[in-house]
C-alpha cells in the first residue's frame, strides 16, 4: 500500500452532492496530514501522454549544441532549456543531476501579463514538440482549477476563490529529464530535498520508485503512482496562504540503485502558479489563538523573486 492516499476528481465533477463532498473531504485530509495525494479522473488523454513522453525524449536526444541553442540568457531559466546541474535546492551547492524544459503560460487577452512573462520557446526541430507541450499545459491547467476549487470549499472559501488568481498566471510545466548516471555522484542527487514554490504542483511520471516524501515523523516514504495517476502536492504559496494548514512537504527524487545507474528517469512537473498580485496573506479563517497567524503578508510575485534568488536562477 502507498503511504500516499488516492482519490478520482471524476468524484469532484459528478452530479452527486455526495461524491463532491467525500472527494473535498479526502483531498482535504490528504494535504493536511501529508500535503500529497494520488489523483486519478484528471484531463490528460492517454494519447496525450504517449505524445508528450515521445516528443520530450525526442528533444533530450538531441545534440547537446543544438538544445544549447534554446538556452536563454538573463530570464532565470524561466523558458526554453535549462541544462544540466544548473540548479540546485535552497540551501545546497551541488546542482542536480537533471536538466530540463519550461514551457509558460498561453495569455489570452491581457497584454499586461503577456508583457510581464517571457515568450516561450519553439523547438524549430520538433514542430509536435511545442503542439503538445501546449495541450498537455492546458489540460494540466484545467485538472489544477479543479482541485483548487475543491480546496477552497474545504477552506471554507467561495469555490470560486482562486479562479480569479490562477487566469493566465505564472504556472510551469517543466519537462524533466534526469540521464544515466556514469560515476558515484559527489553529494549529488536527482532532486535534493526541496519544497515547491507555488500554489500546487501536479506531477506526470511518479510511476517508478523515487520519489519520496518527508511525513510529519520525519521519515522519508516512497510516493509512487498509478500510471493513470498524477501525483499532487501542496507548495509554499498555498501553505503560507492557508497559515500552515495546508502542508507544503520536503520531498526529494534519490538516486536510483546501482544496478540501474544506466537508465534514464523522465518526470513532468506542472507548477500551479498564480498572477504575481495575487496576495498571500494569511487566511483570516486559518489564524486562531491556537493557530496564530505565522507568516508575513506578501504577493506571489515577491515571494517567487525571493525564493528564485534563493535557487541560484537569477541574481538579488
Amino acid at each position: 500500500m502507498s503511504a500516499i492516499p488516492s482519490v478520482d476528481l471524476r468524484d469532484f465533477v459528478s452530479d452527486s452532492s455526495e461524491r463532491k463532498e467525500k472527494f473535498i473531504k479526502e483531498i482535504g485530509a490528504a494535504f493536511e496530514n501529508i500535503g500529497f495525494v494520488a489523483l486519478s479522473g484528471h484531463f490528460l488523454s492517454e494519447d496525450l501522454v504517449k505524445n508528450l513522453y515521445d516528443e520530450i525524449k525526442k528533444f533530450f536526444d538531441l545534440p547537446q549544441e543544438v538544445k544549447d541553442k534554446y538556452e536563454i540568457e538573463g530570464i532565470g531559466g524561466q523558458r526554453g532549456y535549462t541544462s544540466f546541474g544548473k540548479e540546485h535546492a535552497k540551501g545546497r551547492k551541488e546542482g542536480d543531476l537533471k536538466e530540463f524544459w519550461h514551457f509558460g503560460q498561453y495569455v489570452e487577452n491581457d497584454p499586461k501579463l503577456e508583457a510581464e512573462y517571457p515568450d516561450n520557446v519553439e523547438v524549430a526541430e520538433l514542430p509536435k514538440f511545442n503542439e503538445v507541450g501546449k495541450e498537455t499545459y492546458k489540460m494540466l491547467e484545467k485538472t489544477a482549477k479543479y482541485v483548487l476549487r475543491a480546496l477552497a470549499l474545504h477552506l471554507g472559501l467561495e469555490e470560486n476563490y482562486f479562479d480569479e488568481f490562477i487566469k493566465n498566471g505564472n504556472s510551469i510545466l517543466r519537462p524533466i529529464h534526469y540521464p544515466p548516471i556514469t560515476s558515484e555522484p559527489k553529494n549529488a542527487v536527482r532532486a535534493a530535498a526541496h519544497g515547491d514554490i507555488n500554489l500546487i504542483t501536479l506531477l506526470m511520471g511518479a510511476q517508478g520508485r523515487g520519489l519520496q516524501v518527508k511525513n510529519h515523523k520525519g521519515e522519508w516514504v516512497d510516493a509512487i503512482a498509478r500510471p493513470d495517476q498524477l501525483m499532487i502536492n501542496v507548495g509554499d504559496m498555498l501553505s503560507r496562504l492557508t497559515n500552515n494548514k495546508l502542508k507544503s512537504t520536503i520531498h526529494q527524487v534519490i538516486n536510483p540503485p546501482k544496478e540501474l545507474w544506466g537508465s534514464s528517469r523522465y518526470s513532468i512537473p506542472f507548477f500551479m502558479h498564480p498572477i504575481s498580485g495575487m496576495p498571500l496573506n494569511c487566511l483570516e479563517n486559518c489564524i486562531d489563538e491556537s493557530h496564530p497567524k505565522q507568516f508575513e503578508d506578501i504577493t506571489a510575485g515577491e515571494f517567487l523573486h525571493e525564493r528564485l534568488i534563493e535557487l541560484g536562477l537569477i541574481k538579488g
